[in-house]
């Protein structure tokens, strides 16, 4: 029966028809579903891994044990699984093994707007992209097949509209192929430089074999329009808008395999209109490729490498009339990111505010805490850049900054790269304080679980990382745990941890508001009378206060009375 499912949902259930085994992620917008929908299907055995890195060396193992296996990530997730990412492209697989990779144009929850293509070329490996959820679940399967044929990862490229995207499918049975018998090998899996050196030119043929099949690929496609004027060279999300705006009179080549690309079936589609145009998004990956080969095209002539594309954009960047829609008369209030009422991390942030301090950040939902009122992040790069940073940020001050400057990151991401930051602040004996923003869950990308919860993926016990000794062992001796809604607690921890002359670490322990099993006290009310208009409640920037009439006002739906506000009213009125 055909189903309406999202993207990433069509990407795990062709996981599971190709008869994938095993799968291992990091949780990352705009890939996260597709680890969480095939964790659904009791066949397959998923996990949450610490981050990227790990997620494709575990599934390179399970491939080379035999069975089909795949990891998940986002585009920057890519940058830190890139170190295995261009071996792997050396020693090829045993089964099937898929790298999953979504992009985030616009960056909708991201820190940059990477095109994930330009790592299919420099890694030498295909990458296969679908346009909506069917191609998805066929993509998958196909993927595997291509894995196998070529011995080589297969990198699936989503990007936020495809991935967030409903459309129809048609599921079918899942095939288990049998598992493949390991075999020592050491000149095709040891890549020492001997073998390296032999197995660069097995690379090489591949792609040109590879590069054979795509200009057959049933997944690249030619749709022949009424006329020959405009022709247009498009993938994924860029080809629905090109359909939508074009309809049937405009030729389209429909690349769902966008590397290694089809030199002689590019080069034919383009002699076959007067005028040929490239629509992607952000670089101008196919473009460059068909000037390489010496075709006349346009493409980021009419459109930008910044930002999403639309039916609008592509319409203008092709000559046509855009389609005029409707707009409210009333202007819409600007609603600006914030920190969740009751968020533990909001009562640091006001207490690192209120000492104004330099405050090295990291990727997170506490990243929000850059935003007014608070202001209180002075720098966001990466995942674990904040424990690396302050030791580099202090260092290279002589330690005159280190009583006025933290770093912040998340429990999550210290455990996906905060700690080796950790290990260096300790070995080379840096004055730095790091503050760990523990809400037991990986917060951002929707309560996720991670290694210091005591949950795997299913929801299942698991071992729990104990911060408090982890951070001991690495060699931090002065290690404390406040209460973030504990404004005083949270201000004496940190004047004394700053004013020590060593390493320290500062775990911030309350879990997240949101979390199902978090009781909370009720909301806090407002004697409007008590109230003399100070505004110091506006302060910690909560969603569930406000001012009325010039006094304040707690939105009792909003409110889970965390108490941080009453600690700052000074006469009584909360």
């Amino acid at each position: 029966m055909k189903q309406l499912m999202l993207g990433n949902e069509a990407v795990a259930r062709g996981l599971y028809e190709a008869g994938c085994s095993f799968v291992s992620s990091y949780p990352g917008t705009p890939s996260t579903e597709i680890t969480e929908c095939a964790a659904k299907f009791p066949e397959i055995y998923a996990e949450w891994a610490p981050n990227e890195k790990v997620a494709v060396e575990a599934a390179f193992g399970a491939s080379l044990a035999g069975k089909r296996s795949f990891c998940g990530m986002k585009h920057v997730g890519l940058n830190v699984a890139a170190d295995p990412l261009f071996t792997i492209a050396y020693t090829g697989v045993n089964a099937g093994m898929i790298i999953g990779v979504a992009d985030d144009a616009g960056m909708h929850s991201s820190q940059n707007e990477q095109d994930s293509r330009n790592y299919a070329k420099a890694a030498k490996l295909p990458m296969l992209e679908p346009s909506d959820s069917a191609e998805g679940l066929a993509f998958a399967k196909l993927a595997y097949e291509l894995s196998e044929r070529f011995d080589t990862p297969v990198l699936l490229k989503m990007c936020t509209r495809v991935a967030h995207s409903q459309s129809i499918v048609e599921p079918s049975e899942r095939v288990l192929p049998e598992q493949r018998p390991y075999e020592k090998n050491p000149q095709k899996y040891i890549m020492m430089p001997g073998f390296a050196k032999k197995r660069h030119p097995i690379v090489e043929a591949r792609l040109e074999k590879l590069a054979e099949y795509a200009e057959t690929a049933p997944c690249n496609r030619i749709e022949r329009g009424t006329e020959r004027k405009l022709g247009v060279i498009t993938s994924s999300t860029s080809y629905q808008y090109v359909r939508e705006v074009c309809g049937a009179d405009v030729s389209v080549l429909k690349l769902g395999m966008v590397w290694p690309l089809p030199k002689k079936l590019l080069t034919d589609f383009a002699a076959s209109v007067d005028r040929c145009v490239v629509v992607e998004e952000l670089d101008g990956f196919l473009e460059d490729y068909c000037r390489a080969i010496g075709l006349n095209v346009e493409g980021k002539r009419y459109f930008s490498n910044i930002d999403e594309l639309s039916q609008n954009k592509v319409a203008a960047g092709l000559g046509l009339a855009p389609k005029q829609g409707r707009a409210l008369d009333e202007t819409i209030p600007a609603r600006p990111p914030v920190m969740c009422a009751g968020c533990p991390h909001r009562g640091l942030y006001y207490v690192l505010h209120k000492l104004n301090l330099t405050v090295i950040g990291d990727i997170g939902c506490y990243t929000l805490g850059a935003v007014a009122p608070l202001s209180a992040v002075d720098s966001v790069i990466c995942m674990g850049a904040s424990v690396s940073g302050i030791h580099g940020f202090n260092k290279a001050n002589d330690n005159v900054t280190a009583g006025k400057t933290v770093a912040v990151i998340g429990d999550s991401t210290f455990m996906h790269s905060g700690m080796t930051g950790l290990v260096n602040i300790s070995y080379n004996a840096s004055n730095s304080t790091v503050i760990i923003l523990d809400n037991s869950i990986t917060g951002m990308t929707g309560h996720q679980q991670n290694p210091t919860t005591g949950f795997n993926l299913k929801g299942d016990p698991a071992a729990k990382v104990d911060l408090e000794a982890l951070c001991r062992a690495i060699g931090i001796e002065r290690v404390r745990v406040v209460d973030p809604y504990d404004l005083k607690q949270c201000e004496t921890a940190i004047r004394e941890e700053l004013a020590a002359e060593e390493p320290s670490v500062i775990i911030s322990r309350r879990p997240c508001a949101l979390l199902k099993y978090v009781k909370h006290s009720g909301p806090i009310s407002v004697d409007r009378e008590k109230c003399k208009s100070c505004k110091m409640c506006m302060k910690i920037g909560c969603p569930a206060i406000s001012i009325e009439g010039g006094k304040a006002k707690i939105d009792a739906t909003l409110c889970t009375g965390c108490g941080v506000c009453r600690q700052l009213c000074k006469f009584g009125t909360l």
